[in-house]
């Protein structure tokens, strides 16, 4: 989801690849060297953030993205060939197609980002992180180059790991660095990138430049922790408050800049951050997305680990339980009710068991759905997608190590990342990830799991071997990130209220969503329970602004 677009058919070769043979005249020419020894998984054989497109000798092409789709590539088979682009959109504009997929839309509202290999337009893909596709002979194969082969060390020694752990961020934050003195960073106060902003001044020895968002809402404002990061390494730093005039401000070009729908409503703050970054003059910025997802960070781990106890209870233990637990009588007595709710989540499959907070399923489909828009799309295919990722995940790891992989794809490929990346290349920002480092992630694939969850301690290891580096304080919060007050604001603020119900009505009036679950969303849920409500707002109002920018008439016939 890049702010810019490569031409149709070219070859190219984008980011910073790390190869693992001697590079030739330039990154494209490596490439092709890479190609010709190692066939079509030949990006296996490399590291760092990167794109390729090949055309091939004997005529067909070839195309990669990294591991984590920090680089996007979007492909489509029109006319006997394989075109391509960095944009869904820059694609579609240029093959002249303008079907919106409806399976696409129901895939945004129920993941609030449309998970690859579908796009919004109909025949036009998006390549999934660690994938391949090649282009011969009229035929198309698409495969993963990668899949991660966890090695969890027997007998860990902490301070040996610890000195490799810490030599390896230095290297990954020293080699995203400009040089010039240009490179900014996020500072939310979080472990991620508190982490970033030290590591960046051990590197260079001068105060980092770091940039925070906040927000005047009870509950939502961390500021306190980024000016505690920020004093302990002498940061240049930098704050700003979004307002909700900000929002009615940047929402439709925030909207609009996505190549299809998007919903991370975080993305909105991380524009303004990226934005008085470049206004400062600094063209690059380091954000710390990634050490949750690698070293065992978000509360889910924990949550579901819990639910495993149930699986590893004796057999004879459960054959008691279940009948009683289950039993309708028991699960109204209050005392007993927490023991009812946790056998049937326990009881259900991963991954359908972290779905079970899913906002339409307990909204209902058909109360939020027009009928002729859930018979044009296949309401399970979602969770078919989920299902499918898991099932080609490292079975013979830990449930942690398995929740880790999945969120790599949901996570991080799918909506952290082409968060970041759309945001920075909106601000005019180039951006690394510097906890994404192939290096990272390879130190992470042998570390043991309780060495990311410890008990129920989340990423242990990682704090444990940063403490020293970080403040007290940081290693103790608990997680919040640029968490955006959107649901109390739209209720308080005439401007940013107007334009959610006017994009709102204009959905319904598409076809896609109830005139009625529309309005009793916006006159009761929202003002009764803002923050749990306005989530759908959002997700609503951003679709809407999409498609008015690139599809307006799209509608359900």
């Amino acid at each position: 989801m890049h702010a810019n677009s490569i031409a149709l058919d070219t070859a190219f070769a984008a980011g910073t690849p790390r190869f693992n043979r001697p590079i030739a005249e330039d990154a494209l020419a490596t490439w092709q060297q890479a190609y010709a020894t190692h066939g079509p998984a030949c990006a296996a054989q490399v590291g760092g953030e990167f794109a390729v497109a090949l055309p091939l000798p004997q005529g067909g092409t070839w195309l990669a993205i990294d591991r984590f789709a920090i680089h996007s590539l979007c492909y489509a088979v029109h006319d006997g060939r394989l075109h391509y682009a960095t944009r869904a959109d820059e694609l579609a504009r240029r093959l002249n197609i303008r079907d919106i997929d409806t399976q696409a839309v129901f895939d945004y509202l129920f993941h609030h980002c449309i998970p690859s290999p579908r796009t919004i337009y109909t025949g036009i893909f998006r390549l999934p992180p660690a994938h391949y596709a090649l282009f011969e002979n009229g035929r198309l194969t698409v495969a993963p180059y990668w899949t991660p082969q966890f090695a969890e060390q027997a007998a860990p020694d902490f301070d040996t790991l610890r000195d490799e752990f810490r030599g390896i961020l230095r290297d990954a934050v020293t080699d995203r660095l400009t040089g010039d003195g240009k490179t900014a960073c996020f500072l939310s106060g979080g472990t991620d990138s508190s982490t970033v902003c030290g590591l960046m001044r051990q590197a260079t020895d001068c105060p980092p430049a770091s940039y925070s968002i906040g927000f005047e809402a009870e509950g939502y404002d961390e500021m306190a922790y980024a000016r505690i990061a920020a004093k302990a390494f002498g940061a240049d730093h930098h704050e700003y408050y979004v307002t909700p005039a900000d929002l009615v401000k940047a929402i439709p070009d925030v909207a609009a800049h996505y190549d299809q729908p998007f919903g991370n409503s975080s993305a909105v703050p991380a524009f303004y951050c990226a934005s008085k970054a470049r206004a400062d003059g600094h063209t690059r910025m380091l954000a710390g997305d990634g050490g949750d997802e690698l070293f065992g960070g978000n509360v889910r781990y924990a949550k579901e680990s819990v639910f495993d106890f149930y699986h590893r209870a004796p057999a004879a233990l459960r054959a008691i339980g279940d009948p009683l637990f289950l039993n309708p009588l028991v699960g109204s007595i209050p005392l007993l009710k927490k023991g009812t709710s946790y056998i049937r989540q326990a009881r259900a499959p991963m991954p359908d068991r972290m779905q079970s907070y899913n906002l339409l399923d307990r909204l209902g489909l058909d109360e939020v759905f027009t009928p002729a828009f859930l018979a044009s799309v296949n309401a399970n295919e979602p969770r078919e997608h989920q299902r499918a990722t898991w099932a080609a995940g490292p079975h013979d790891a830990s449930l942690v190590n398995q929740m880790l992989t999945f969120d790599w794809r949901y996570t991080l490929a799918e909506n952290d990342l082409p968060k970041v990346v759309g945001t920075t290349g909106l601000a005019g920002v180039e951006v690394g990830f510097p906890l994404l480092d192939t290096r990272l992630l390879d130190f992470s694939l042998k570390l043991p799991t309780h060495y990311k969850l410890k008990g129920l301690k989340l990423r242990w290891f990682f704090k444990e071997a940063l403490r020293g580096l970080l403040p007290d304080e940081i290693l103790t919060k608990k997680k919040h990130g640029f968490g955006l007050p959107f649901g109390p604001w739209a209720v308080k603020d005439a401007a940013l209220n107007a334009l959610a119900t006017e994009s709102l009505r204009a959905v319904a009036a598409r076809g896609i969503i109830r005139p009625a679950f529309i309005e009793g969303l916006l006159t009761h849920r929202l003002k009764e329970h803002a923050g749990y409500y306005g989530e759908m707002v959002w997700i609503l109002m951003m679709l809407e602004q999409w498609l008015r920018r690139h599809a307006p008439d799209y509608r359900i016939a």
